[in-house]
């Protein structure tokens, strides 16, 4: 049962757990968003000469126009709209990105018309990746408040040249207050599979050995931190980079102070996946939390549950890639979203 409270911020909804979770006990709780979206390259129509974006230009192989620029963005905000709406009465309160091209095709996103209201703040740097591809925290400014943030770089080397660095994203790191509360909130974008992927494996275990580092370094100055560590992480949530490096564990009983604990591990195990790629689900995008957002006294924010944002008009309507995430850019302008689904999780506090 939903229902808006009276006395509560507009923009967050106040809902009521069900029964058999609160011991007959009905109480009511505030609610944010907090997701994760691939946005599919997405690139500006001009020519920036110090990357490789000569295909996303009129000139360019992908012929990519004004026309199909703004088409693109227009279906990016729909979708970002309308995830958690159901349940908040409103989009996101957090949202990371990835594969955008840099500070102006966010500033277009978030001028879109359904999300113009609510007044994104962005938070972005241009990372070394060649394509010129970043990641970056979109945050609604009503509900948050950043107070430090920092792009940390990933230091990674061709294998048949060790003094050879291999140029890509950043990990963003944000630290705010969300409705008055500090959360930590670190934004991923690691090493693709290209090449295959046993080969490219030692980039993205460096990738997680660089995430692990800064939230290590966020418990050591509070061991009671709040971390959503999120992002395309071309692995699975059973991948050695998840389960060895970043010790992710599958069931949150099993997570002690200082630890983390990955809801997506069971989705996995059920088949739910956010990419498809011949015939079988990858879930790549992954949101995983420490220890302090799992208590179950709601007092302050906590994780309620997470999921993946398939909703059926993101999925391929038709052919042979019917079902697959539909995704914008095939050999021209499909008209589709992204070649990933979003994720999202609730946080979720009682109210006095």
């Amino acid at each position: 049962m939903f229902m808006i409270g009276r006395n509560i911020l507009s923009l967050l909804l106040i809902f009521s757990l069900s029964a058999s979770l609160y011991a007959q006990q009905e109480k009511q709780y505030k609610v944010n968003t907090v997701a994760f979206y691939n946005l599919e390259n997405l690139f500006d129509y001009e020519d920036d000469p110090v990357t490789f974006d000569d295909d996303r230009t009129p000139e360019g192989k992908d012929h990519w126009t004004k026309e199909i620029y703004e088409a693109k963005l227009k279906n990016m905000a729909k979708v970002i709209a309308e995830i958690g709406r159901d349940v908040t009465g409103t989009s996101p309160a957090l949202l990371g990105v990835c594969e955008s091209e840099n500070r102006r095709v966010l500033d277009d996103l978030v001028n879109q018309e359904p999300l113009v209201d609510k007044n994104y703040g962005i938070i972005q740097f241009d990372s070394p990746d060649r394509r010129g591809i970043d990641v970056a925290l979109l945050y609604q400014k009503r509900l948050f408040t950043p107070t430090n943030y920092k792009a940390y770089p990933l230091m990674i080397y061709d294998e048949d040249d060790r003094t050879k660095r291999v140029y890509t994203r950043d990990q963003l790191l944000v630290s705010g207050m969300l409705d008055g509360e500090k959360i930590h909130v670190i934004v991923n974008h690691w090493p693709s599979r290209s090449g295959g992927e046993a080969r490219s494996r030692p980039k993205r275990m460096r990738a997680a050995e660089l995430n692990k580092k800064i939230i290590d370094s966020l418990f050591s100055e509070d061991p009671y931190a709040k971390i959503i560590t999120m992002g395309d992480l071309n692995d699975d949530p059973t991948s050695p980079s998840v389960k060895e490096v970043l010790e992710a564990k599958e069931d949150r009983d099993d997570v002690d102070i200082k630890e983390l604990y990955n809801p997506m591990e069971e989705m996995y195990d059920k088949g739910i996946g956010t990419l498809a790629w011949r015939d079988s689900w990858n879930l790549f995008d992954q949101m995983i939390v420490s220890h302090e957002l799992l208590k179950k006294d709601y007092a302050t924010y906590r994780f309620y549950k997470a999921g993946v944002y398939n909703k059926s008009y993101l999925a391929n309507p038709r052919g042979r890639y019917q079902g697959y995430p539909y995704r914008s850019f095939v050999n021209g302008f499909t008209g589709g979203y992204s070649d990933h689904f979003p994720v999202y999780l609730y946080l979720i506090k009682e109210v006095n």
